[in-house]
């Protein structure tokens, strides 16, 4: 958490922000506009209606000399000498290259966004008005110049990112906007003490093997140089409940640290989501006058990547029990960091979990995220995992930049140490893969690259500072000498063949030990797309739709990747429907197939669940915060105990392969998923059945489940083979509706190849009027694949329960649908917003 002082006192008044020089455009106005601290330039622009809204239409392109442009913010503020000793002027965050100057006196230089700063300033302060600048850099230019001076690295952008300790997806990225900016971003003010102050705090926790909790917690402390010889007595008190313990741990006057352990016998663990509750206790240090407050939660981490047959693991353990990682990679909410309010975070994580979700991936081309996030983690279980800030780039390791890395590692490392939610900490993001893979030694000779912090370093820094959570140099990584940083085998992977080159169904040649990125593309909600792309008549390949697709050929990525499964329509509202629902078919497939694999595989973090701005990209929720068919899906394939029938090789396919080779799929088999607490028995009904609903063959079978466990039962002849792929599906249904397993579907055919009856045709629907908005029930008269409701195109503000749910013949479903819009019912299922994957479906292919 970040530790902000009762003696802090915030400058948020009076500010005002002006150009210093750039390529203004015609007709910008001379002088100052108002300007909001913390915040940054673009909103401040905005607010003052001087630029568009960045994310609407093609204004990207027009507004890029905002990043082009120096500029300085400059307020007064009142200030009276309260009798304290020490006076310090304190900025939380400044972005990124500044200039500090109050009353006419140059306080400091600042070049990392990712740290704070303090200044004792006691001599520079006036009775009554005071005058704070801080100018500001043009970031673009500022690392053009110093590739210039440094020598340009390698990288994935169009701007030198990796010159500065800046967010790199400001930059733009391959779902990014490119709003590269500057601004005050984290608070601003004085700090006025006497004596001791508490600079920070590191409650290391740890759970020992009789259920003590142990809280460490390592102080660092600043005297103003008036203790005269008296002693300090440093006290933590830790309550929750109703338990409690104190103590305290004296130190010469003079300390600058001091340790200070209590212990809870019996103390409540806290345990990620779906292993118990996220016990959170109540922290409070003191020494003198200076008081630090905080929670933390009592649980021991470990993971483990010792070899086994099958190559290196990648198992992460809380409390000694393993986790089986349902992850979603995490980007900036919003591309103006300070536009993101512990509402939005609340939102969002809740997003997370009401997914089946127990971890978030916090990604390197972002920010170390604000208190909101890693508090409401902490309170949800929702397990992070933090990457530092070093993403897909070469960064320099000599002096200019490795101070300030040191700096920003140390900070933070001290400041997430309090949230138990936090299990790992990450190298970087992708970058000792690109060193071996793409092509970086040719470029960089003898040059540093960033391997020094990822294997010295950081390493380094989280033995001294924070040794109770668990170290990865990187993501991918396989955890050997000399193997591949992205082997399949070992440690954790990267697939981005599939999406990139490959059809989904490549998902399947792969047998990962982890996963931590993947992932497929697809439109934003129809709401979403419409409000910021204006093309007419709007199309895949419209000049503003490619404004907002960021992907190298994504649009074409999205139809290649259709292809096979799904037709592509000529309409464009069918286009959005069509590469939406593939989207979702794509994950769907592909985390069936890992889970399917438990335990050889461990978890998945799919790319990503959010975006910063309304894009085509990976996300699951869009900007807008719409759910997409991806997150439904995701919902479905990430439940806890989870049913899937996948391909696998019978007995009689594995003893006639050849040595070193992958024997033949020749069987289906029923793979149970139960990643609960509890064993699970029950019996499985397995069906063959065509489109109509009339039964070809039938079994039911006896399965176990151990608690994090799996079971694979091979499926009969006679239930697996299809007679008319096009016409027929095989069903497993467990019997106990209680169980938490849903039905698992296997159709032996494509969407496009099946002979679906036409939606018109295939079900019945109709909407009401409810309490809380509308509803809409759907009766299949025939098999209906993947029933959604695009209820945004009614109400944009509309949320429905449910998505994608696939329906037999004779099956019903009901859809809740909040919405306050006063609209006549039949608009929620008319044509355009009630879909279905029989609707593409054009009526000559039935």
């Amino acid at each position: 958490m970040t530790f902000t002082p009762f003696t802090f006192t915030p400058i948020t008044d009076a500010w005002t922000v002006e150009p210093l020089g750039g390529p203004l455009p015609a007709g910008f106005p001379a002088g100052t506009v108002p300007a909001v601290v913390p915040g940054v330039i673009h909103t401040d622009l905005l607010r003052a209606g001087l630029i568009a809204d960045p994310f609407d239409g093609d204004n990207e392109a027009a507004q890029q000399w905002i990043g082009d442009t120096s500029w300085r913010y400059a307020t007064t503020f009142s200030w009276h000498d309260d009798g304290s000793t020490r006076h310090d002027l304190v900025a939380y965050g400044l972005d990124t290259v500044a200039r500090v100057v109050l009353n006419g006196e140059v306080v400091a230089h600042t070049e990392n966004q990712h740290r704070s700063y303090r200044w004792p300033v006691a001599a520079l302060l006036r009775e009554g008005a005071n005058e704070l600048i801080v100018e500001f850099s043009a970031p673009v230019p500022e690392v053009e110049a110093r590739a210039a001076r440094y020598g340009a690295l390698p990288q994935v952008n169009h701007h030198d990112f990796n010159q500065l300790r800046k967010t790199a997806s400001h930059f733009g990225w391959d779902w990014g906007i490119d709003v590269a900016g500057v601004g005050i971003w984290q608070p601003i003010g004085i700090d006025s003490w006497s004596g001791v102050r508490i600079d920070a705090v590191r409650p290391l926790v740890a759970v020992e093997p009789d259920g003590t909790g142990v809280l460490t917690a390592h102080l660092a402390l600043e005297h103003d140089g008036t203790d005269a010889g008296v002693d300090l007595a440093a006290t933590v008190k830790v309550a929750g409940f109703g338990q409690g313990a104190t103590a305290v741990s004296d130190a010469p006057a003079d300390a600058a640290s001091v340790v200070v352990t209590a212990r809870i016998a019996d103390v409540h663990r806290w345990w990620p989501i779906g292993h118990g509750d996220a016990a959170l206790y109540d922290v409070t240090v003191s020494v003198g006058e200076a008081q630090w407050v905080g929670r933390v939660g009592f649980r021991n981490v470990h993971v483990n990547t010792a070899p086994d047959a099958a190559g290196r693991p990648f198992e992460l353990f809380v409390n000694d029990e393993l986790v089986l990682v349902r992850g979603v990679n995490w980007i900036p909410d919003h591309a103006f960091l300070t536009e993101i309010p512990a509402a939005r975070y609340r939102r969002r994580l809740d997003d997370a979990v009401e997914a089946n979700v127990n971890l978030l991936r916090v990604w390197g081309g972002g920010i170390y995220e604000s208190d909101a996030f890693y508090e409401r983690a902490d309170e949800l279980g929702l397990l992070v995992w933090q990457d530092f800030l070093f993403a897909c780039a070469a960064y320099a390791e000599e002096e200019h930049l490795s101070v300030e890395v040191e700096a920003e590692a140390r900070e933070q490392i001290t400041r997430l140490s309090t949230h138990p939610s936090l299990v790992i900490w990450n190298g970087n993001n992708e970058n000792i893969w690109g060193y071996v893979d793409w092509g970086w030694p040719a470029r960089l000779g003898d040059r540093t690259w960033g391997n020094g912090y990822y294997r010295e370093l950081f390493p380094r820094l989280i033995a001294e500072l924070d040794p109770t959570r668990f170290y990865s140099p990187a993501s991918p990584f396989s955890f050997g000498e000399y193997l591949h940083p992205n082997d399949e085998h070992n440690g954790t992977m990267h697939i981005w063949d599939v999406w990139n080159r490959r059809d989904y169904a490549a998902y399947r040649d792969y047998t990962p030990r982890f996963v931590s990125e993947f992932g497929f593309q697809g439109p934003p909600a129809w709401s979403t797309l419409t409000r910021v792309v204006h093309d007419e008549p709007l199309a895949p390949f419209g000049a503003e739709m490619l404004v907002h697709q960021k992907a190298h050929l994504g649009n074409e990525k999205l139809e290649r990747g259709a292809q096979g499964h799904i037709p592509i329509p000529a309409s464009i509202d069918d286009w959005h429907w069509a590469t939406q629902l593939n989207q979702a078919q794509a994950i769907a497939f592909g985390v069936a197939h890992f889970r399917s694999l438990t335990p050889h595989n461990t978890g998945t973090v799919l790319w990503q669940l959010n975006d910063n701005w309304p894009v085509v990209s990976w996300a699951a929720v869009d900007f807008d915060e719409h759910r997409k068919p991806l997150w439904y899906a995701l919902r479905d394939v990430y439940a806890p105990r989870f049913a899937t029938i996948q391909p696998r090789a019978s007995e009689r396919a594995r003893a006639n392969a050849f040595e070193g080779s992958s024997p033949e799929q020749d069987v289906l088999a029923l793979v149970l998923v139960n990643d609960t607490g509890s064993d699970w028995s029950g019996e499985v009904a397995l069906t063959r059945l065509s489109f109509s609903g009339e039964e070809f063959a039938s079994e039911n079978v006896l399965v176990t489940v151990r608690a994090r466990g799996t079971s694979t039962i091979e499926l009969p002849a006679e239930v697996a083979a299809a007679g008319d792929s096009r016409r027929e599906l095989v069903v497993a249904r467990v019997l106990d509706q209680a169980s938490g397993f849903a039905s698992a579907l296997w159709n032996p055919a494509d969407v496009i190849d099946q002979s679906l009856a036409p939606q018109a045709d295939a079900l019945d629907a109709r909407a009401e009027r409810t309490e809380g908005g509308y509803a809409v029930t759907v009766t299949a008269r025939s098999y209906v694949r993947d029933v959604f409701l695009q209820v945004d195109r009614v109400d944009p503000a509309a949320r429905v329960d449910r998505g994608l749910v696939t329906l037999l013949a004779g099956e019903s479903a009901r859809f809740e649908i909040a919405s306050s819009a006063a609209v006549d019912p039949s608009a929620f299922i008319a044509p355009l917003v009630l879909r279905t994957a029989n609707g593409l479906l054009a009526p000559a292919a039935n």
